[in-house]
């Protein structure tokens, strides 16, 4: 009688994960299902308590998105880069994930604020901080994993319009609109660019030396969301497409993160329509060579 394949057994760490673990993952820990459901196209964002201390940041993304990207795009104890990392969310999660990380920003402000909600929720370091230029840093980084990262947009914290923040004394990403503050003064700085191009140009150098560094046949999400540039709406995703294909990645897909609870502002009412953008673009590319 011919022997019954015995059915991969799953790690340890995830025996109490629905669905089957297939011994063939190169890729990620997660089971088939949990695979699945991060295939959708679109994800509605995660706020969490960790969140707590990113809001003094005048662009925060949450945990809870970034440890959806770092569990699809990699196994434990692989390495995640982030090129503009700020309030340090990349390395928080992967630290969360058991994963290792490298996080870069020129604002050394913005260290601070990361070893402080480190230090706050009792997190153990698994990744390094580093302050400086990503053009530069990244000479000397290599076996890379996973890059997620989300860029300056442009220049519009310069402008004359508000960012989002809260007026009620919660610190919620959903709240009203209040002043903030830009990134630096740094020339350097992909926030103070003053020409669109120079914008694109800046962030492609930094994106085909970060795709140096990369393992090939591994993974590369941009998060950011359209925006206006001299009051035009402008589609940036298919700016950084044609970018990231010029530097040699392969557009995988996008993944629209949906933000719901953010507050509609009458934007060119009563004279003309303006979308309110409720969402961002997870935008993934992979390196094939």
């Amino acid at each position: 009688m011919e022997e019954k394949k015995k059915r991969p057994r799953k790690p340890k760490e995830l025996e109490n994960q629905p669905g089957r673990y297939d011994e063939r993952n190169t890729l990620n820990d997660l089971t088939g299902k949990e695979w699945l459901l991060l295939t959708k196209s679109y994800w509605e964002t995660e706020t969490s308590i960790i969140d707590k201390g990113a809001y003094k940041h005048p662009a925060p993304f949450m945990v809870g998105d970034i440890k959806k990207l770092i569990s699809l795009f990699t196994k434990k104890g692989m390495t995640v880069l982030d090129p503009f990392v700020g309030s340090g969310t990349t390395l928080i999660a992967a630290s969360i994930l058991g994963r290792k990380a490298i996080g870069i920003d020129l604002n050394f402000e913005y260290k601070l604020l990361y070893e402080e909600r480190m230090d706050h929720f009792n997190l153990e370091k698994t990744g390094e901080y580093i302050v400086g230029d990503s053009l530069k840093i990244l000479d000397y980084i290599e076996n890379v994993d996973y890059i997620v990262t989300s860029p300056p947009y442009h220049n519009i914290l310069r402008n004359t319009s508000k960012g989002t923040r809260n007026n009620t004394g919660k610190d919620y990403r959903m709240s009203a609109r209040d002043g903030i503050e830009y990134y630096s003064e740094l020339d350097n700085d992909l926030g103070n660019l003053e020409k669109y191009e120079d914008f694109l140009n800046a962030l492609k150098s930094i994106m085909e030396k970060a795709y140096g560094r990369l393992n090939n046949k591994k993974y590369a999400s941009i998060i950011i969301s359209d925006f206006t540039v001299n009051k035009k709406e402008v589609c940036v995703q298919s700016d950084i497409v044609r970018i990231m294909d010029e530097i040699g990645f392969e557009f995988s897909g996008t993944t629209v993160l949906l933000q719901p609870v953010k507050p509609l502002y009458p934007f060119g009412y009563p004279y003309a329509y303006k979308i309110n953008h409720h969402h961002q673009n997870i935008i993934t590319f992979r390196k094939c060579e």
